[in-house]
C-alpha cells in the first residue's frame, strides 16, 4: 500500500513539473502563438465554420427557405452524380490532367533543386532562383494572357518560328491534343521555381561530411547526386507526394479558366468549373455541395492509401 502510494505520488510529482515547464515555455514564446490566431481564426470562420452547410448536400435547399427548413431529400443529389454521363467525362478529365501533372510536373522541382545545388557561383545561383520565383506571383490572368500570346497562330512567337521552318502554323491552344501539355507546361512555368525551396532546404540539412567521405572514395558528382543528395531528401519527397495524392481531384478554376476555351472544353471542363457553372451559375447549391463532399472524401481516400503505401514500404510516412 506504503509502495502504491509512493507511486501515485512519484507520477503526480512529474506531472505537476511537466506542466509548469509547459506553462514556463508559454510565457516565454507567448509571442509566437499569439501569431497563430490568425490563422486559426481563419480555419475556424472558413473550414470549421462552414461545416453545418453540408447538410445541404442531403436537401432540396432554397435561400427562401433557408437550411434548416428546406426539405430534406437523403442522397437524392448523390444518386444524380453517380449515374450522370457528363460527370463521369468530368471526373476523367480532372483525373487525367492530375496525372499527367503528377508525372511531369513533380519531378521537375526536385531535379531542378538537384541542379541548383551544383551552381557553386553565389551570384549567379541568387539571380536564376529569383528569376524561377518571380512566375508565382503572377496571377492566372496575366500568365494565361502571355501564353495565348506566345502561342497565338498570327502573331506568336513560337508559330512565327515554325512558319519560317515549315510553312505552316499550328492553333496550339485549340487542339486538343496538345492543350493537356500545355496546361502542365504552365503549371511548371509559374511554380517549378517556388517548388524548389523546400528541396533545396532539404539538402543544406545534409551533413557535408557524407560529401567528403564520398569524395575521397573517389565517386564524382553524379555519383553523390544518387548515392547521397536523393536518399537525403527521400524523406521529403515521399511525404510531399502523399499530399499531393489527396488533392488528386483537384485542379485550380483559376488557371482552367484562363486557358480553356471552346475549342477544348471537351477536355478543360474538369470538377472545379463544373461546380462553378452548376452552383454559381444555375443556382444548384445542394448538387454543387454533394459534389464537393464527393470530392473530399475521395481526396481522403487517396491520401490515406498514399500514407498506407510509402508507410509499408518506406520509412517516411505523415503519421
Amino acid at each position: 500500500m506504503q509502495m502504491t502510494d509512493m507511486a501515485d505520488s512519484g507520477s503526480y510529482s512529474k506531472k505537476a513539473k511537466l506542466r509548469t515547464q509547459r506553462m514556463n515555455y508559454l510565457r516565454k514564446s507567448w509571442q509566437l502563438y499569439l501569431m497563430l490566431v490568425p490563422v486559426l481564426l481563419y480555419y475556424a470562420v472558413f473550414s470549421f465554420g462552414a461545416y453545418p452547410g453540408l447538410m445541404m448536400a442531403f436537401q432540396n435547399y432554397k435561400i427562401s427557405a433557408g437550411l434548416f427548413a428546406s426539405e430534406f431529400v437523403g442522397l437524392k443529389h448523390f444518386n444524380v452524380i453517380f449515374q450522370s454521363a457528363g460527370f463521369a467525362k468530368i471526373l476523367r478529365n480532372t483525373i487525367f490532367l492530375n496525372l499527367l501533372n503528377l508525372v511531369l510536373y513533380f519531378p521537375a522541382p526536385i531535379i531542378l533543386a538537384l541542379m541548383l545545388n551544383e551552381v557553386k557561383h553565389t551570384s549567379y545561383k541568387r539571380i536564376s532562383q529569383s528569376l524561377m520565383y518571380l512566375p508565382h506571383f503572377f496571377s492566372w490572368i496575366v500568365l494565361g494572357g502571355m501564353i495565348t500570346q506566345i502561342l497565338s497562330p498570327s502573331r506568336g512567337v513560337v508559330n512565327l518560328i515554325l512558319e519560317g521552318i515549315t510553312g505552316e502554323t499550328i492553333f496550339f491552344m485549340a487542339n486538343k491534343t496538345i492543350w493537356p501539355f500545355i496546361f502542365v507546361l504552365s503549371s511548371m512555368w509559374k511554380e517549378v521555381g517556388w517548388g524548389t525551396i523546400i528541396y533545396l532546404a532539404a539538402i543544406s540539412g545534409i551533413d557535408p561530411e557524407l560529401y567528403e567521405a564520398a569524395t575521397i572514395d573517389g565517386a564524382g558528382h553524379f555519383r553523390q547526386v544518387l548515392n547521397i543528395t536523393i536518399p537525403s531528401i527521400s524523406h521529403t519527397i515521399i511525404i510531399l507526394l502523399i499530399l499531393r495524392m489527396g488533392s488528386v481531384l483537384n485542379v485550380g478554376i483559376e488557371q482552367i479558366m484562363a486557358l480553356s476555351n471552346a475549342a477544348v472544353s471537351e477536355i478543360s471542363d474538369v470538377i472545379a468549373t463544373y461546380t462553378y457553372r452548376m452552383g454559381v451559375q444555375n443556382g444548384q447549391y445542394s448538387f454543387t455541395t454533394a459534389i464537393g463532399i464527393f470530392s473530399s472524401v475521395v481526396s481522403l481516400i487517396m491520401l490515406l492509401l498514399a500514407n498506407w503505401f510509402a508507410k509499408k514500404y518506406s520509412e517516411s510516412s505523415i503519421f
